[in-house]
Parts: C-alpha cells; structure tokens; sequence
C-alpha cells in the first residue's frame, strides 16, 4: 500500500519539475524580450526624446547630425 502512495507522489514531483521548468522558459523568454529595449540604439532614444518633446528641433537635428 505504502509502494502506490510513494509512486503517486514521484508522479506529481515529475509533472511539477516539468511544468515548473516549462514556466522559468517562458518567463525567461518574455523577459529577454523586454530587456532588448533597453539596448536601444542612440538614434532610436533621440527620436523618442524628439516626440516626447524632451528636446526642441534644432537640438534634434545637432545632435543627429552628430550621430550619423
């Protein structure tokens, strides 16, 4: 009796490694993607800057010009 409880619970470890692992890929998946946009190119965060009204036109176009 004792045999088929143990056997039981291996069961439920095995499923909950396996879920368990299949949920740290896909968190660790969905994070990479929102760390990339921290990796923006200067250009990308100077036009962000420019729409957010951050900085004035003239200023926009000095420092792309440096950029490019």
């Amino acid at each position: 009796m004792m045999y088929g409880i143990g056997m039981g619970f291996g069961m439920v470890l095995w499923w909950a490694l396996i879920i368990g692992g299949i949920t740290f890929a896909v968190y660790s998946l969905g994070s990479s993607k929102k760390g990339s946009s921290k990796n923006n190119k200067p250009i990308d965060i100077l036009k962000e800057r420019f729409a957010k009204g951050e900085i004035s036109e003239e200023e926009y176009e000095q420092r792309k010009q440096i950029l490019m």
